[in-house]
């Protein structure tokens, strides 16, 4: 019974501290002019539960979810969702990319677009290549973090938890 009880709270304890909520183009953390969102997003490892928060004012920008080809062509004409409170939380409950780009005119090709792209758990932590930096938003700020700072988080915080509650059923 104690083994039976131990595994399910271990798999609860790991679904829960694997879930990282990153604030989109941190550390400066906010949507806007001037970050290259292409290295932001590559520097990170998205998994399902993870989740992505954009914050900007609602005055001057918001945020469209949008299909591949409205992202590449950065049309705002058919959205698939549209944000506007200046703090959106964004739930990444499954793999696959998601796009999201300003729908305020010109904000897009000024670079104001970013691609997730949510990976299974198993995956490598290595991140792609950063995607080359291009019109105004290219930054020459110092790269960001190593996503494995993240990765290691979420593993420790959840084997911490685990071998605490052995512990305490023994």
């Amino acid at each position: 019974m104690k083994i039976t009880l131990l595994a399910l709270a271990a798999m609860a304890i790991l679904s829960t501290a694997s879930a990282t909520t990153y604030n989109v183009g941190e550390p400066a953390g906010e949507w806007g002019f001037g970050i290259n969102y292409g290295s932001w997003a590559s520097s990170k490892q998205f998994i399902p539960g993870d989740s992505i928060v954009f914050k900007y004012s609602p005055q001057a920008h918001d945020v469209l979810e949008v299909s591949k080809a409205d992202y590449d062509s950065c049309s705002a004409a058919s959205p698939m969702t549209t944000l506007k409170t200046g703090n959106d939380v964004v739930a990444l409950p499954a793999t696959g990319t998601r796009y999201f780009i300003c729908g305020f005119a010109g904000h897009c090709t000024a670079g104001m677009k970013v691609a997730i792209d949510v990976l299974s758990a198993s995956s490598p932590s290595t991140p792609s290549s950063p995607a080359p930096a291009s019109g105004p938003s290219a930054s020459n700020s110092p790269p960001p973090p190593s996503p494995s700072a993240a990765t290691s988080v979420r593993v420790t915080a959840g084997l911490g938890l685990v071998v605490l509650l052995a512990g305490l059923l023994a």
